[in-house]
């Protein structure tokens, strides 16, 4: 990257780091059950209800409890359930619809990030109903207070149900973008472990995945706070403590809450700290290929953490510590090498590759730009990286022929 731009880039996030303590930030109030959903409806006046979900989800009877509470408490519900992975902006104008046909004013994203993410654009269009999605793209470009939103995530991964961003998908041009904005932090998050039990072994292990690189990518940032570090060291403490054991057994519940509590961790610690190229690259694939995000995040993470090289060490070296890898003799970057090498070994146990077969050589230098254009200057990465030196990347995890 040249020096010009560099020094915007650090320029930008610097500003943005000074006023994290007067930002608008907030945390979502926990709730441990669905079933507290509708007295909290009741309580505050509020309804009918837009259930944003998937047809999966719903069709493996998740959304039934809910469901079952709402018209008990005799509230209406009207359910959107073709959100699909990776959310896309006729999603958001279908739901939206949908919620405009009924006089909705209560949005439930529930499932995945992808649900969670179209209910929050869907709220966004609610209130600035002359603006497209891809018009508030980027940061602060809602401004306007959402509808109630609760959020019930069923993977413990996106950390959604606690950030302030929502990452919507082109329809016609494919491009995957994030709109980041306060209104769009939930205001209950629903850490309820058994709407995650069916959880497949191999998404459970690629969304725990994604959740150690949100805790990660805000730990080794240049714009963290104690707040945002002790969230991402509990995260990454969690993850490695429960996510084989939630892997290996489904039913576990106390794995799956624990994992759930490391996907809100490391959402707090994101939502205020930002991530990195590992997130800027995997979008970019999301949006061309349909790359589930957790996936990509997970095929990314230590090949982008190796390049970063020897000045994200000392930090390594305490996310390694918290991982129960290496303690205060190790070396910095011996801890760093055995924390890398433990991400590693988790992929090869989880059965999740090195590479994205999807990525077409042709494709890169557009990817790349795109990648660029979300990271640069927003992400406080530790080492600047343009859209030539970013094509590297899609390089190492691009099949090769054999």
């Amino acid at each position: 990257m040249n020096p010009i731009r560099k020094a915007y880039c650090r320029t930008f996030q610097t500003a943005l780091r000074l006023a994290i303590p007067v930002l608008p930030y907030r945390r979502p109030q926990i709730l441990d059950s669905v079933r507290a959903i509708p007295e909290i409806i009741l309580q505050q006046k509020k309804g009918p209800v837009l259930l944003v979900t998937d047809a999966t989800v719903r069709g493996l009877g998740l959304t039934k409890e809910l469901e079952e509470a709402l018209a008990g408490a005799g509230i209406p519900c009207y359910i959107y359930d073709k959100t699909v992975a990776n959310p896309t902006t006729d999603n958001v104008a279908e739901a939206l619809a949908l919620y405009r046909e009924h006089g909705c004013d209560v949005l439930i994203g529930f499932g995945g990030g992808s649900s969670m993410d179209c209910a929050k654009a869907v709220g966004a269009c609610a209130v600035r109903p002359h603006k497209k999605p891809g018009d508030m793209a980027g940061i602060l470009k809602v401004l306007l207070p959402l509808p109630l939103l609760f959020a019930v995530p069923t993977t413990a991964g996106t950390g959604s149900e606690t950030t302030l961003a929502a990452v919507i998908v082109d329809s016609g041009t494919r491009h995957k973008y994030p709109i980041n904005d306060f209104p769009l932090i939930p205001r209950y998050a629903v850490l309820d472990p058994k709407v995650t039990l069916s959880l497949p072994p191999f998404v459970t292990a690629t969304t725990g995945l994604d959740a150690l690189t949100h805790a990660v990518e805000a730990y080794i940032g240049r714009s963290t706070t104690r707040d945002t570090r002790k969230a991402a060291l509990r995260a990454v403490k969690l993850i490695f403590e429960n996510l084989d054991t939630a892997w290996r057994n489904g039913q576990d519940l106390k794995a799956r809450r624990n994992m759930l509590k490391a996907a809100f961790y490391a959402g707090c610690a994101f939502t205020k700290s930002y991530v990195g190229y590992v997130h800027a690259v995997a979008h970019s694939l999301g949006g061309a290929y349909n790359v589930p995000h957790g996936l990509a995040n997970a095929v990314l993470l230590p090949t982008v953490l190796e390049a970063y090289g020897p000045c994200i060490h000392k930090k390594l070296h305490r996310l390694a510590e918290a991982a129960g890898l290496a303690d205060g003799d190790t070396p910095d970057d011996a801890a760093a090498f055995r924390f890398i090498e433990a991400v590693q070994a988790m992929k090869k146990r989880f059965g999740i590759g090195d590479t994205i077969p999807q990525i077409r050589k042709e494709d890169i230098p557009r990817l790349a730009r795109l990648a660029d254009r979300e990271g640069n200057p927003l992400y406080p990465v530790p080492v600047l990286m343009d859209a030539k030196e970013l094509e590297v990347f899609y390089e190492l995890v691009m099949e090769t022929e054999k």
